[in-house]
């Protein structure tokens, strides 16, 4: 599972010129799940968001977490983030999950973030959605759950 997480100031969807859920500062967190993700990968990540410290304290330094400056988390569902374009110009999405798949580990990576006691607005799976955001720093993380050291 791999996510993408955006500082920001203000975030926000929009499906068919409505905005469905919006954010102020917090994190924009682009997800992408691939075929061998798993409901672990999915707490995994959400507490490494939850605890992440990238926001500023008073001396300026990033230091305080999501939850320590009262942000919230705008989860958006993003398969492209598992193309491969080692083979061409047109990627390919072999390694994405199903939708079947990815709409369930999504929805539970989310239920992962509110169990860490995160105030969090989602997008619309499988939609065409516009995502607007001012992005704070720029702050830009990206976090793969393979890449986690195994105990």
């Amino acid at each position: 599972m791999r996510a993408v997480i955006q500082r920001v100031s203000s975030a926000s969807v929009t499906v068919d010129n409505k905005i469905v859920s919006s954010i102020e500062q917090g994190f924009l967190v682009l997800l992408g799940v691939k075929k061998s993700d798993t409901r672990e990968d999915a707490t995994y990540l959400a507490r490494k968001i939850a605890k992440l410290r990238v926001f500023n304290d008073q001396a300026g330094k990033m230091n305080l977490s999501l939850e320590q400056i009262g942000g919230a988390v705008l989860a958006v569902s993003q398969f492209t983030l598992y193309a491969d374009t080692r083979g061409g110009n047109r990627p390919s999405f072999i390694e994405a999950a199903s939708a079947e798949d990815g709409r369930r580990l999504y929805r539970e990576f989310c239920e992962a973030l509110r169990n860490e006691q995160l105030e969090v607005q989602e997008g619309i799976f499988q939609t065409d959605m516009k995502v607007n955001l001012l992005n704070d720093g720029p702050v830009t993380i990206i976090i793969d759950s393979s890449d986690r050291s195994k105990p």
